[in-house]
């Protein structure tokens, strides 16, 4: 029988990059104590740590589906322990342990150092803000956690708790981190960018933030995920501009244009002031790629709501986008004040007719590059093509560049100069300059 230190533990990662970021911690911390670690993998393990996601009813669904798979494991002494934690644990805990009694013990999102201790490891304050990373040459950077809005539709706070801020020394410290490990690019995330330093420092410090995080030295690309568009901190776009490392990117999910239903969903914010938050962006830093998230099928949404929407997908060109269909989840405000009235099939028409909107627009926006030179970051090789992606595409979610490797051997995690040669819908085929 092998003593604990020398067993492999395999981390099943589910969600989001902050869940991602969460497994890379909790990695490192078992690395050290001498287990031998997984990440996602096939390969036969004695433990199982499922991180689990609960943030929509598809996620729930996947994350119930994948511990049901490995309960199944361990019926059959495939595996000897089966830990789950994460957001859907820490939201339906009470009903798990009822309902899937098989798996060991189940942990809520904030206590890593439980999980460790479970397995008879010992958690290492030395080693906090220290992650073994899953991905090489790019890596995402967890600048706080929980959020204190209130948009109707959104189960986090419920899950994740109050807004918390991570002091900048403490952040800088952990980009220093990542670059020491060979990463090129970093990637802010968090529940709400825009809210950042409010609760500590007592103002937004998001650009203040980023100014630090772009002197860090080897750091090539700086990119921002999730910003609320509600007040947003303008001084950003002033560091953005300024700062040849921090992408022109940026990731900021309006949901709707409706006044009705941006009232509805509590989201802070009018059309009208959305209109000019776009028009800003656009005059501040021509050619900027924005990415947006939008939300259909809302309690309340309209044919005369969706039609502004589409009229605002139209206007503001964004060049990427994302819209999920609404779901109810229990105990949000949605949930508690609205019926979710509006028929399945007619929320999956209004997501499949933006879709297509958006499809016209990308394409039109990926066809005005070619004949272009970009700076592109190779991320892979895939048979005879290596795929990549420019400083306006962010990694799973975006475009990406391919490139036939024609007898040329390019390395994963490096920068090349790519002429754009022809385009779709949503990807750019280029050679190496």
């Amino acid at each position: 029988m092998k003593t604990n230190s020398r067993k492999k533990v395999n981390i099943i990662t589910l969600g989001c990059s902050k869940n991602l970021v969460d497994s890379e911690y909790l990695l490192q911390q078992l690395e050290s104590n001498g287990y031998q670690v997984l990440h996602d993998s096939n390969q036969p393990s004695e433990i199982v740590i499922i991180n689990t996601c609960g943030f929509i009813n598809d996620a729930k669904k996947e994350s119930i589906d994948t511990i049901l798979q490995f309960e199944e494991l361990k019926k059959h002494n495939k595996i000897e322990k089966l830990f789950v934690f994460g957001c859907l644990s820490e939201r339906y805990k009470d009903e798990l342990e009822q309902e899937i009694s098989v798996v060991d013990k189940y942990f809520g999102v904030y206590n890593i150092k439980e999980v460790i201790e479970s397995i008879g490891g010992h958690y290492k304050e030395e080693l906090v803000g220290e992650r073994m990373l899953t991905t090489k040459h790019y890596a995402y950077l967890k600048i706080s956690e929980g959020c204190d809005r209130t948009c109707s539709f959104c189960a986090i706070p419920l899950i994740k708790g109050k807004h918390r801020s991570r002091p900048i020394d403490e952040l800088v410290k952990e980009a220093e981190f990542l670059i020491s490990k060979g990463v090129k690019e970093i990637i802010l995330i968090a529940q709400d960018l825009s809210y950042y330093g409010i609760d500590i420092y007592k103002e937004f410090k998001l650009a203040e933030l980023i100014d630090k995080l772009s002197e860090v030295k080897g750091l090539k690309w700086l990119r921002l995920h999730y910003t609320f568009p509600a007040k947003f901190p303008k001084e950003v776009i002033s560091v953005m501009k300024s700062k040849s490392n921090i992408c022109k990117y940026l990731d900021i999910p309006v949901q709707h244009i409706s006044n009705k239903l941006l009232k509805n969903m509590r989201r802070g914010i009018t059309k009208e002031q959305t209109y000019d938050l776009i028009k800003y962006f656009r005059q501040e830093i021509p050619g900027m790629a924005l990415r947006t998230t939008l939300l259909v099928g809302h309690p309340g949404e309209t044919d005369e709501d969706f039609n502004e929407l589409i009229e605002f997908i139209k206007f503001a060109k964004f060049e990427r986008l994302g819209v999920f269909t609404y779901s109810e989840e229990e105990n949000t405000y949605s949930a508690i004040n609205y019926t979710d009235d509006i028929p399945f099939s007619i929320k999956q028409a209004r997501m499949d007719k933006i879709m297509d909107v958006q499809r016209e627009i990308s394409n039109s926006l990926n066809n005005n590059k070619i004949g272009e030179l970009y700076k592109v970051i190779i991320d892979r090789r895939e048979g005879d093509y290596y795929i990549g992606r420019t400083e306006f595409d962010s990694p799973d979610v975006d475009n990406e560049v391919i490139i036939k490797s024609e007898n040329k051997r390019l390395r994963v995690g490096s920068f090349y100069q790519v002429r754009i040669k022809s385009a779709d819908d949503f990807d750019l085929i280029g050679e190496i300059e």
